[in-house]
């Protein structure tokens, strides 16, 4: 356990970074979906891009509520980074942009446990449907793009978060 100060600053940095992380993958996703060809593979890529706007949405109020914004170089770097991920998706070929989803999926159910531990530290119990049903449409996330390669989703006590 941290001081509360200090509880706080580390929710509002993870906030910032899940925020702009949302960002990123949304527009990785936008690319990913365009150079698969299976309808239901694109379909489904499609529906988790606009799971990640409304995730970015949820987590932008979240760090309003704390009297945060979100972090101008994050932003400006998640944006830099998802359009190049969304452009490498045509040249990658399919293993990779799945692998690697499934894994950036794996790392952002881990943001979101992290996230309620330490909202439920500073007694913000409010925050904490947010962040679990977050959570846990971060894991429905993991589950298709490592099912797709051929591998199981890790279970919460394997995450290493």
């Amino acid at each position: 356990m941290h001081a509360p100060g200090e509880t706080r600053r580390r929710l509002i940095d993870l906030l910032q970074l899940a925020y702009s992380g949302e960002k990123a993958a949304a527009l990785a996703y936008q690319g990913h979906a365009r150079s698969v060809s299976h309808p239901h593979e694109k379909a489904m890529i499609e529906k988790i891009e606009r799971d990640e706007w409304v995730h970015r949405e949820k987590v932008g109020r979240l760090l309003a509520r704390l009297g945060a914004q979100p972090a101008r170089l994050r932003e400006i770097r998640s944006s830099a980074v998802g359009h190049v991920l969304s452009f490498l998706c045509r040249f990658s070929g399919w293993f990779l942009p799945m692998y690697f989803a499934g894994k950036l999926e794996t790392n952002n159910v881990c943001e979101y446990d992290k996230a309620a531990g330490w909202a439920r530290e500073l007694g913000l119990d409010d925050f904490l449907p947010d962040l679990y049903e977050m959570a846990a449409v971060e894991i429905e996330h993991e589950k298709f793009f490592f099912e797709k390669i051929g591998r199981t989703a890790p279970q919460k006590a394997a995450r290493r978060c």
